[in-house]
């Protein structure tokens, strides 16, 4: 009997320890699920624009299959209904709030303000000025995110220098604001800085939001240069730019990417993308929050950083001779080095 006791005893105590084990592996679960909470914002053209919203999409699953943090995304409408979704987020007691475009400046600003305990993060914050013209920065739990993309322009600008046979080369961007002309001023002078004499066409799609939507009227803007004796054109238009890639296909001419690696919208036909890594700068924000170093503030992206650089590999090498792939090479080294100033007007 005493026997039997005795090993009801052991039995008992090491179902104890294991129970014990098992509540602990189970709160470390419950842990790891309650860790980060991150929200992010889609700009105009949400998810699948192949560009900018793509890119930032693949940043925050990196975050989440690297970092293990929670996530979730919002495409908004027009209007108030970004500022409505990063309200929601933050109401819902989100611990980092990204919305994805210049366009949230302001929202991002207004919502940061009212839950100051709460991080915030802008790509492409557009600083306000004052009365003097002196900027104001953001909010101090506000990263302000900026990328030097006339940096990565520059690049391709050459590169469509160095490969053009017609000596005519086009641009083509979505919303025609100061932004996107930041892309037009690096790629018009890294080709200008190859041939002095080399003509560039430049279009915009529209003066609204929707002109980074709008795939026919990109289209019909690169098929009027192609007929014009433009055989390589660059475009800085998110989803407008699939029209480009069609126009490209159409005609037997090269197009550039933007933001993302683009090649495989018209294998063949994309010489290179120039790549604005906005999935860099999220996966890098998260990151910053999970370690507990986030800090608000304007934080750049050029080549130095790694925030913006083009795209060579198997796809493309065959476009892109050793010769010339070492001349951009040396002028990417002169900008991190400080040689080259890249205009971005």
């Amino acid at each position: 009997m005493k026997k039997f006791i005795k090993i009801f005893l052991i039995v008992f105590i090491v179902n104890v320890i294991f129970l014990f084990i098992g509540l602990k592996s189970k709160n470390t679960i419950q842990s790891n699920k309650s860790q980060l909470k991150v929200g992010l914002v889609f700009d105009v053209g949400g998810r699948g624009d192949k560009s900018f919203n793509d890119s930032a999409y693949a940043g925050l699953m990196r975050a989440k299959e690297k970092l293990g943090i929670s996530a979730e995304y919002i495409e908004p409408g027009e209007g108030s209904d970004r500022e409505s979704a990063l309200r929601l987020l933050a109401a819902q007691g989100y611990d980092l709030i990204i919305g994805v475009g210049f366009i949230f400046s302001d929202d991002v600003t207004n919502v940061a303000n009212e839950y100051p305990k709460q991080s915030f993060a802008c790509i492409d914050y557009v600083l306000k000025t004052d009365e003097s013209g002196k900027e104001l920065m953001p909010p101090k739990n506000v990263a302000a995110i900026k990328f030097k993309e006339e940096e990565g322009s520059f690049l391709v600008g050459a590169l469509a220098a160095l490969i053009t046979k017609t000596s005519k080369i086009g641009f083509i961007g979505g919303m025609d604001i100061p932004l996107i002309h930041k892309f037009e001023a690096g790629y018009k002078a890294g080709a200008l800085a190859i041939n002095p004499k080399i003509k560039i066409i430049s279009n915009y799609a529209g003066v609204t939001g929707s002109a980074f939507k709008d795939p026919a009227k990109g289209k019909e803007l690169a098929l009027s240069q192609y007929c014009n004796g433009i055989d390589i054109i660059y475009h800085a238009s998110g989803a407008t730019g699939l029209g480009v890639f069609e126009a490209a296909r159409n005609m037997n001419k090269l197009a550039i990417g933007v933001d993302s690696d683009q090649y495989s919208e018209a294998p063949g036909f994309i010489l290179t993308s120039m790549m604005k890594k906005v999935d860099v700068a999220v996966f890098n924000i998260i990151n910053d929050c999970v370690e507990n170093r986030f800090e608000g503030g304007i934080k750049i992206f050029g080549i130095k950083e790694d925030g913006v650089g083009f795209v060579y590999d198997e796809n493309n090498k065959m476009l892109i001779s050793d010769e010339v792939l070492g001349k951009i090479n040396e002028l990417s080294k002169k900008i991190i080095d400080g040689k080259i100033k890249v205009p971005y007007l």
